[in-house]
């Protein structure tokens, strides 16, 4: 089993709103964010695939937290099981003059990763939609769990 870290951000419009990624992988929602390249630092990659994934410059960010552990276990439709250790960022992003009224993000990504970038308020988001791995985000947001290691 292979140990996958990856890098998140929590990117909030000026309402409060989290901006959510609909992939295009597997189609569920979740964060910005991707897997770390060999020789990157975490915020490097947090940095690197929000920029790939929406197009947004990150002006500010912090550790919000770390997950790891048996929660993180996932297994890829081919059969692949990975385990994910998640440092997932509070981010501010450059995101003046990219939002329709519809609370969607303008942008259209190289690699298609993302199908739809949309800001949704934290009570909307419907946790059956985001990918399993990052419920427990979602989860701890709704409960506001502000530990920094969990598991």
């Amino acid at each position: 089993m292979r140990i996958i870290v990856t890098g998140g951000a929590i990117i909030r419009d000026h309402q409060n709103r989290i901006l959510l990624q609909r992939r295009s992988d597997y189609g569920d929602w979740g964060l910005p964010g991707g897997g770390m390249n060999a020789g990157e630092s975490v915020e490097e990659t947090m940095i690197r695939e929000v920029f790939e994934e929406t197009g947004l410059e990150i002006k500010e960010y912090d550790l919000y937290t770390v997950y790891s552990g048996p929660r993180m276990k996932y297994r890829y439709p081919d059969g692949n099981e990975v385990i994910f250790v998640m440092f997932i960022f509070n981010v501010k992003a450059d995101i003046e003059g990219g939002i329709l009224e519809d609370k969607t993000l303008i942008y259209h990504d190289e690699n298609h990763e993302s199908l739809k970038l949309e800001f949704k308020p934290l009570e909307e988001i419907d946790i059956e939609e985001i990918s399993i791995v990052q419920r427990p985000i979602f989860e701890d947001l709704k409960n506001d769990i502000k530990t920094i290691l969990r598991t």
